[in-house]
């Protein structure tokens, strides 16, 4: 195929790096040596600086440097307290306790106290992608004391003890939000927290700093001066800005992969895998349901066929990936089921489908033309150029469509403007968490990102998820799953493409960057550079 050559692209680095860094900001980390400044890679700029509406990948890498959630998490999931010391469960499974830290401060000098944590559960029940699934049974909130937050349930909620991370449950002020719409809330422009960093300034299409905060309650932390959370649309600037130890340290596969071997060979540079357990990542073509065209079922399986996983995974994703099989990740092998429908690349038999479902090609062999929207970060529009040659192939004519990520998420999620998408989802470690989401018809839901946009409807998945909400036997929970993994194979709502292996890009001078399961999602607050 054209277009996906490995050869490497000859770069001016100082050209591109005076471009895309303002002069005032690399004087500033240049000329102050003695402050521990760490500059942080984050692609995309986020729309939110606070994850409590907001899931998207820009806001996850920073709202947890400012924004804390009652736990944190080693790679195998056991519980690290924050700012709760201890989590306890009813024999029932309906009645969850947290005992608090004491003696936290909100950046503003406010206390902490459990009526912010009463608060946050509630909003994060209304106004989160994901909560309103994570939090579904909570029927009451009780706070006995400033310390203690009680839970009480309709039904046990197995999957609730991993959805306490900063990143997918932060705890935010009540004194700052209560009364108005969280979403719009000007705080998460400007946070307030109780994290190891406190907000400084937010220049939007440069950088966001953030300062170490004196009054942290994790005495000798954080170990940072400040972090610099600098923006770069451009791939090959990120690439470059490595080359010249402009950056320090990138998540989420923040360069093209194609550079990856390159910049690994540096002395200075070091790659990553570890810190990315508590969120795997499924890549997948998403149908809009209600098109004349992908209502059909056979044009969907067409579209399974005539689509190649291996070339996208050897050849896009240069082998940091697997041909993904459903909506689980092969990694969470407490959940997932490879014994499913799956569907071979075959292009003959995409074209036999598409004449069964009566969609003949016409004399310029087109069969039909749709829309597509990839999400807006690398790779996915690399992606997309595969897919519209490939479906070419068999008679669909793909018309790609660019916007920014702001406008992708409204033409999908409010506007409904699309006939089919190519994105990313989390699953997290949980799928009640992270894959319900995408397939339950109660989260079919105008204007939220990362919802149920397909508009998938079918009662005996719901049945399935919902029962796998409250079952609190791990061999029925996990059956429900392969139950569901199954059913959702043969309804072909959204075509899984790769379970992606992200990585992180980091200058060897940073210390301490992925030490629990959210890797730079993290708070970062033991994160140091050496020297």
């Amino acid at each position: 195929m054209k277009g996906y050559s490995r050869t490497r692209r000859v770069i001016n680095t100082g050209a591109i790096l005076a471009l895309m860094l303002p002069k005032s900001l690399l004087a500033q980390t240049r000329s102050d040596t003695s402050t521990r400044t760490l500059t942080f890679l984050v692609d995309p700029e986020p729309t939110s600086l606070v994850a409590i509406t907001d899931t998207s990948v820009g806001t996850n890498l920073v709202t947890s440097k400012t924004t804390e959630g009652l736990f944190n998490y080693t790679n195998d999931f056991t519980l690290i307290p924050a700012l709760a010391l201890g989590m306890k469960v009813s024999n029932d499974g309906k009645t969850v306790t947290f005992n608090l830290r004491k003696g936290v401060k909100w950046h503003d000098g406010k206390p902490f106290t459990s009526a912010d944590v009463a608060f946050s559960f509630e909003t994060l029940k209304q106004a989160h992608p994901r909560g309103r699934t994570t939090y579904a049974n909570v029927t009451k909130i009780q706070t006995p004391d400033e310390s203690t937050v009680i839970l009480e349930m309709s039904a046990p909620a197995p999957y609730l003890e991993y959805a306490l991370a900063s990143g997918e449950s932060p705890v935010i002020p009540r004194h700052l939000y209560e009364g108005a719409n969280p979403a719009t809330n000007p705080r998460n422009q400007a946070p307030v927290g109780t994290g190891p960093f406190v907000f400084k300034e937010w220049q939007k299409g440069s950088h966001v700093i953030f300062e170490r905060n004196p009054e942290y309650w994790d005495q000798g932390k954080p170990k940072l001066d400040r972090i610099v959370a600098r923006f770069l649309p451009n791939p090959a600037a990120r690439a470059a800005a490595f080359e010249a130890a402009e950056v320090d340290i990138g998540g989420e596969t923040p360069v093209p992969l194609s550079d990856v071997k390159r910049l690994a060979a540096l002395a200075s540079i070091g790659i990553e895998l570890n810190g990315y357990a508590y969120s795997p990542i499924v890549q997948k073509i998403e149908f809009n349901l209600d098109n004349p065209y992908f209502k059909e079922l056979k044009v969907r399986q067409a579209i399974a066929h005539a689509v190649s996983k291996q070339f996208i995974v050897d050849n896009i994703w240069f082998g940091y990936g697997t041909p993904a099989t459903g909506p689980i990740h092969a990694s969470q092998t407490k959940f997932y089921n490879p014994d499913v429908q799956k569907y071979e690349f075959d292009p003959a038999k995409a074209d036999r489908l598409l004449d069964e479902a009566g969609f003949r090609r016409q004399a310029d062999g087109t069969r039909f033309r749709v829309n597509l929207d990839p999400l807006p970060l690398t790779p996915h529009p690399l992606v997309a150029e595969y897919l519209k040659q490939a479906l070419a192939k068999v008679g669909i004519g793909v018309t790609i469509r660019s916007q920014d990520f702001a406008g992708y998420m409204k033409r999908v999620y409010t506007d409904r403007e699309f006939d089919f998408v190519n994105a990313a989802f989390a699953t997290t470690c949980d799928p009640t968490i992270g894959v319900q989401r995408l397939y339950w018809s109660k989260n079919i839901r105008p204007g939220v990102p990362f919802s149920n946009g397909t508009h998938y409807k079918n009662a005996e998945v719901d049945r399935l998820l919902e029962a796998a909400q409250v079952e609190i036997d791990p061999a029925k929970r996990r059956q429900l799953f392969h139950d569901f993994q199954r059913v959702v194979a043969l309804d072909l709502p959204a075509v899984d493409l790769v379970d992606i292996n992200y990585l992180t890009v980091f200058n060897k001078r940073v210390k301490g960057h992925t030490v629990t399961a959210d890797g730079v999602k993290s708070t970062m607050a033991g994160t140091d550079l050496a020297g």
